[in-house]
C-alpha cells in the first residue's frame, strides 16, 4: 500500500527542469533612477566625511602635520600648516566637497537614466536572462 510519505518521498525526488526567461530591459523610470542616485549620493557623502575625519585624526595622533610644520618651516618661518589645517577647517573642507559630490551624482544618475532610455530606441533594449532554480 502507498502511504502518503511514500507519494511526497517520489515528488521530492523528481528534479523539475530549470526555466529560463529572457526578458529585455527597455525602460528605466526617470525618477525612480534619480532617487536611487540621491541615495547612493547620500550614503557616499556621509563616508567621504567620516574618512576625512578618521585621516585627520591619524594624520594628527602621528604627528605627521607637526613634521611638516617643519619642512615648511625651512622655506618660510612665518608660515605653519598647523595654523591653516585644523579640525574644523578639514572638516568644512571635507562637507562641501560632500555635498558638491551629492549634487553631481544625483544629476549624473537621471542624466545617464534619461540617455539610456533614447539609447534603446536605437539599440531595442538589454537583454537579461533569469532562471528559476
Amino acid at each position: 500500500m502507498s502511504t502518503v510519505a511514500d507519494k511526497l518521498a517520489k515528488k521530492s525526488s523528481s528534479k523539475t527542469s530549470a526555466k529560463q526567461v529572457r526578458l529585455r530591459l527597455v525602460y528605466v523610470d526617470f525618477w525612480s533612477a534619480t532617487k536611487l542616485s540621491f541615495l547612493a549620493s547620500v550614503a557616499l557623502a556621509i563616508v567621504t566625511v567620516v574618512a576625512t575625519f578618521l585621516v585627520f585624526l591619524v594624520l594628527q595622533t602621528t604627528g605627521m602635520i607637526g613634521r611638516l610644520d617643519e619642512l615648511f618651516k625651512a622655506f618660510d618661518d612665518n608660515f605653519t600648516l598647523s595654523s591653516v589645517i585644523g579640525l574644523p577647517q578639514v572638516m568644512a573642507f571635507s562637507a562641501i566637497v560632500a555635498i558638491l559630490n551629492l549634487i553631481v551624482f544625483t544629476v549624473l544618475g537621471a542624466v545617464v537614466a534619461g540617455i539610456y532610455n533614447l539609447m534603446v530606441k536605437v539599440t531595442g533594449g538589454l537583454l537579461v536572462g533569469f532562471t528559476s532554480n
